[in-house]
């Protein structure tokens, strides 16, 4: 498959904080998700992958165009939707989003031709010609995502793009999504916090934390991978039962619930014994298959463990 991302040893700090920490990653066509904590890199990554920041270290290349040598082809085959309201008061949705694919290099008629096409795509075909800043927060995403894609680029960053969202425009939001990847002309990539708008449009996820790349993997490996989640809460005393599975990876939540992970072939008989053993007794027992949730904290408890 065709190399869309292509960064080597990419590092970034702002004072003492590094906020990009020696990252490496290969991406092809597609659609990725990147997760991670607030604080984590993401939206350093993203910005120096789009040359709106300089690399203090390392190289890298998008769509075979150098990050730093090559920023203005660059930025003409790829879309960016931020997500702050970056957009421009007292103009309309068509003079915003044609004034857009200007700036990318179409030419004007046909800058004004295709903003009316991706309004409607969009959903925005009654509201068009009304000021931008009178638009809800629904209908700004709309309109981010609609100027994202004026110029038709090969490669689309979204980041947070339900933000603000009900549920009914969220739901819509991700149907966009899907849409334009199914085309097969875009590949994407999704920064969001929101777990399961990522399960529901990415096939490949890139979680990351501290500035570092800790997980990049498809979502059907995740999801296979055999991990048992238990959630128990027990009649006494905990302490001498959590010492009999110290070796696995556990937390202790709200009102006494202790959620553990386990090996799928772990016999829960073997967690009854440890109680019985302990000199207590269980009182809520509930086993589940992992997440990517699961996953995702998984991987960031292992990252600080280090």
């Amino acid at each position: 498959m065709e190399t869309t991302i292509e960064l080597n040893g990419l590092n970034f700090s702002y004072g003492d904080i590094k906020a990009v920490d020696n990252v490496s990653l290969n991406t092809k066509k597609g659609i990725y998700g990147l997760l991670g904590p607030n604080g984590a890199g993401k939206t350093t990554l993203m910005k120096l992958i789009l040359g709106f920041l300089k690399a203090q270290s390392g190289n890298g290349k998008v769509l075979g165009y150098g990050i730093e040598e090559n920023r203005r082809e660059l930025r003409e085959q790829v879309g960016y939707m931020s997500e702050s309201d970056s957009l421009i008061p007292g103009m309309d949705a068509v003079d915003f989003t044609s004034y857009l694919g200007r700036l990318s290099g179409m030419p004007k008629q046909e800058a004004i031709k295709r903003a009316h096409e991706v309004l409607y795509y969009v959903g925005l075909e009654e509201s068009r010609y009304r000021k931008i800043e009178t638009y809800s927060s629904g209908m700004m995403q709309r309109l981010k995502l609609a100027s994202s894609i004026v110029h038709d680029p090969v490669l689309l960053f979204l980041d947070e793009p339900t933000s603000g969202m009900d549920p009914g425009s969220r739901k819509e939001m991700i149907e966009l999504i899907n849409d334009i990847s199914r085309k097969g002309t875009m590949s994407i990539i999704i920064s969001s916090h929101i777990l399961p708008d990522i399960e529901a449009t990415c096939e490949d996820v890139i979680i990351m934390d501290k500035g570092k790349i800790i997980a990049n993997e498809k979502i059907s490996v995740i999801a296979s991978k055999e991990i048992d989640i238990f959630e128990i809460k027990l009649g006494r005393d905990t302490s001498g039962f959590l010492k009999k599975f110290r070796k696995f990876k556990y937390e202790e939540g709200d009102r006494g619930v202790i959620r553990m992970q386990l090996p799928s072939d772990f016999s829960t008989k073997e967690i009854f014994d440890a109680a019985l053993e302990s000199g207590t007794h269980i009182k809520h027992f509930l086993k589940r298959k992992s997440t990517l949730e699961d996953t995702f904290m998984n991987a960031i408890g292992e990252n600080g463990a280090d």
